[in-house]
C-alpha cells in the first residue's frame, strides 16, 4: 500500500511544478511517480490530464518495480529532478550534434 504525497515548488512567478510522490505504508521509503509543470493561465483540463495520467501509470506499473526510493521525500525529489536535468542535457547534446 502506498500513501500519496502532493509536494509543490514554485518555480517563478508564473510557473510551478507538482511532484506527486509516494511514500510505501511498509518500508516508509519514498518515490516520485511523476512531476506536473504549470504555467499561467492553469486551464482545468490540463488539471485533468494530469490527474488522469497519474492514476493510469500508478495501475500500469507497480511503483516498486518503476520507481527509485529514498529515506526521505527531498531526497526522492532532488534524485528526480537530477535524473531529468541530465536526461535533458543529453538530448540537447544530441540535437546539437545533428
Amino acid at each position: 500500500m502506498y500513501r500519496e504525497l502532493f509536494i509543490w515548488k514554485r518555480i517563478d512567478g508564473e510557473r510551478a511544478v507538482h511532484f506527486r510522490c509516494f511514500e510505501d505504508v511498509a518500508s516508509h521509503l519514498f518515490c516520485v511517480q511523476s512531476a506536473d509543470f504549470y504555467a499561467l493561465p492553469v486551464t482545468v483540463n490540463a488539471c485533468r490530464e494530469f490527474d488522469r495520467q497519474f492514476v493510469e501509470l500508478f495501475i500500469e506499473v507497480e511503483p516498486k518495480r518503476r520507481s527509485r526510493w529514498f529515506a526521505t521525500v527531498e531526497e526522492a525529489i532532488a534524485a528526480h529532478e537530477e535524473e531529468f536535468s541530465s536526461m535533458g542535457r543529453n538530448i540537447a547534446e544530441q540535437e546539437k550534434k545533428r
